[in-house]
């Protein structure tokens, strides 16, 4: 690499950082003594309307106010998951945020995005019973653990877009564990796939992740 593509790289690398840096975070408000039941009576009168999500652990709710940069990034991340499906030709199936809930568990959520990949059973009352990958965007750090959430939902792989990259954990007999990689996506580059998630023109970033998956 020679002096003028290393001062590229460089570049590249603080406009990065200094894009990560200057997301506005979501607002995350969270609730202790609040019993199942009084959790589902939320969920249910809220109904479909969309804004904000609801995360229940254990008697505390978390309610997330997601801001304009956040929904954003998980957007653009949602493009790209289903570009690359589209381009590996898998059937993966999104259900956006569904609410899923365990009551045996004390657990639910609304992920950000999640997606099952082909078909299985679904869950009576419900239009699965869990996801097989649930994506978060975290610019914030305050809330509910995610990971004890998620776990306890039975959801096999969760991805949180964090500081400006990816963290995927894989659900073993003791939890979740960090990977490096994806195992129900091993192909796709993650870090890839956070460096496109903050490009200001979504079609063009699409375009141009395609064109690498592609080559």
């Amino acid at each position: 690499m020679g002096w003028d593509e290393r001062c590229y790289a460089r570049s590249m690398v603080a406009s990065t950082t200094d894009r990560v840096a200057a997301l506005e975070p979501e607002r995350r408000v969270v609730l202790e003594g609040i019993d199942w039941e009084k959790y589902e009576a939320i969920v249910r009168a809220r109904g479909d309307s969309a804004g904000e999500r609801l995360f229940y652990l254990d008697g505390m709710l978390e309610i997330m106010s997601p801001s304009g940069d956040h929904e954003t990034v998980k957007k653009v991340i949602a493009r790209l998951v289903e570009a690359y499906a589209e381009e590996i030709d898998l059937d993966l199936r999104g259900f956006g945020s569904t609410t899923f809930r365990k009551r045996a568990k004390h657990r639910g959520a609304e992920p950000d995005e999640c997606y099952v990949l082909g078909e299985r059973p679904f869950h009576p009352g419900s239009i699965v019973d869990r996801p097989d990958l649930a994506i978060e965007v975290a610019l914030s750090n305050d809330g509910l653990d995610k990971l004890a959430i998620y776990a306890g939902l039975g959801v096999p792989e969760l991805w949180i877009y964090k500081a400006g990259r990816i963290q995927v954990y894989r659900l073993g007999a003791s939890g979740y564990r960090r990977a490096a990689k994806s195992r129900l996506l091993p192909g796709l580059d993650l870090r890839l796939v956070a460096r496109y998630a903050i490009e200001p023109n979504q079609t063009r970033a699409v375009k141009a992740f395609r064109a690498r998956v592609r080559g």
